[in-house]
């Protein structure tokens, strides 16, 4: 690699049909129909190998989108994100037909107890060889909590405040219920586990209770590449504190120049290198042979657009039901409970344009809100390299338009092309995924992550 800062990247994807691109499964050779079969995970996971990709990053929602019309007809009609299937049950297949890259899982302290869940992501951490992260998400889908009854949990705050003590409860038992060295294989005593070094977490909080040990031996990376994207005050606190990578969805450098300086100014608060946190900003890559190639790709792709299934995902997203409004209407700022970020963004205080719901639709419909990169490999090359510059993130969640094709011209086209610029590895590191990102030298947490204080208990206390 050059002195030039690396460029980190992950193809962004959901185990559903339409992710954010509603209605482009329709494309001629689109296999997105195909993702609940293990082939389509399989093969889409040696493709991003082959391209020397950072990891597969899969989003994931409890509930469906139904503010859109005040329905679920749209949603479901569109299938956008609905059907959708578990997440972390792709990672094995995945983790078997690769060596190195990288599995981001999406899943949410709202809807998941803290003590199965933690025992769920070390098997996952285990069978992967370290190639686990969790993307940690409070969820923002009313629709969700209708059938997991969890009463006045669902404000905004009040999810943050419950994804503290779960990461505490998390920490815990990954950290500090296991010491180094507690599994022995002593086969001539007898003695696979050394009792004396297991140790009961005795959490007991305000929204937990776990007296327990985790029933999980250490795993490689013990606690999973934490991952966050948290896009609100209160979110971005959350960031700086836990995630090791923070994901960033914004249309415009603006927003996303805001919100790395904010949340490295908040890193320092927490007593961590600024620079140690990795922002990934979402992005979508059409690219060919030429600029032309490039450019009739992205307009045959526009025509094939479902704008009400674009209208439906901005609609969960922020809150607000987009059919009540003239469509040539300028969006403005309100509060609700669902992706504050998400709505800011698109007003002209902070992205700096004038945002409609036509017109936002039109920009979802390919990606979701993250920019859309159409060009050549040096054109997209040279777009990536500027952001890069000019916002001070680390990398980019690469969503798609076609599946696997998007990823296929990027691993074709784009990667090499950074390569030839020093701006991305030709080949793995060696270690975990934590190891891989350069989040640490060795496997486990880095000393100022507050999961590192749990490791240290059970030395204290026993």
């Amino acid at each position: 690699m050059s002195n030039k800062k690396r460029i980190y990247l992950n193809a962004f994807d959901m185990n559903c049909v339409v992710h954010q691109s509603p209605g482009l499964w329709k494309y001629p050779g689109d296999q997105a129909d195909q993702y609940n079969t293990i082939d389509y995970w399989v093969n889409l996971a040696k493709v991003l190998e082959k391209g020397f990709f950072d990891g597969i990053f899969i989003a994931d929602v409890i509930g469906i989108y139904d503010v859109y019309k005040n329905g679920k007809e749209t949603t479901i009609r569109s299938a956008t994100q609905v059907p959708v299937n578990d997440p972390i049950l792709l990672v094995s297949a995945m983790a078997h037909a690769t060596e190195h890259i990288g599995f981001g899982i999406t899943a949410s302290t709202t809807f998941e107890h803290p003590y199965t869940f933690a025992r769920r992501m070390s098997t996952a951490d285990h069978l992967s060889k370290g190639r686990v992260a969790w993307n940690v998400v409070t969820s923002y889908l009313e629709s969700g909590t209708k059938n997991i009854e969890i009463g006045d949990k669902f404000q905004h705050d009040e999810r943050y405040n419950i994804a503290e003590e779960y990461m505490e409860v998390v920490y815990k038992l990954w950290e500090g219920s296991w010491e180094d060295g507690a599994v022995v294989k002593d086969k001539t005593n007898g003695v696979f586990t050394n009792p004396n070094k297991v140790h009961e977490i005795q959490h007991e909080g305000k929204y937990f209770k776990v007296p327990g040990i985790h029933l999980c031996e250490p795993s490689p990376q013990r606690t999973p590449v934490i991952y966050q994207a948290g896009s609100s005050n209160r979110g971005i606190q959350f960031a700086a504190k836990h995630a090791e990578c923070a994901f960033i969805s914004v249309p415009t450098k603006e927003p996303a120049i805001q919100y790395v300086k904010s949340l490295r100014k908040e890193a320092v608060k927490q007593g961590k290198n600024p620079q140690d946190i990795k922002v990934l900003a979402l992005a979508t890559v059409i690219t060919g042979k030429t600029d032309e190639e490039a450019r009739q790709k992205y307009e045959k792709l526009l025509s094939y657009i479902d704008l009400e299934g674009a209208l439906s995902l901005l609609s969960g997203w922020t809150g607000i039901d987009f059919s009540q409004f003239d469509p040539d209407e300028e969006i403005k700022y309100v509060e609700t409970n669902a992706i504050q970020g998400d709505l800011s963004v698109l007003t002209e205080e902070v992205s700096g344009q004038k945002w409609t719901p036509r017109k936002v639709a039109n920009f979802v419909g390919i990606g979701g809100l993250g920019p859309v990169f159409v060009g050549s490999a040096e054109t997209v090359a040279d777009l990536l390299e500027n952001w890069i510059e000019e916002t001070d993130a680390d990398g980019f969640n690469l969503a798609y338009a076609t599946i696997p094709g998007t990823f296929e011209d990027i691993v074709e086209y784009l990667i090499p092309e950074l390569q030839k610029r020093g701006r991305f590895k030709t080949s793995y590191k060696e270690g975990t995924l934590r190891e891989k990102l350069d989040l640490n030298d060795g496997p486990y947490m880095h000393s100022t992550h507050p999961a590192y204080q749990y490791k240290k208990l059970h030395q204290e206390n026993h």
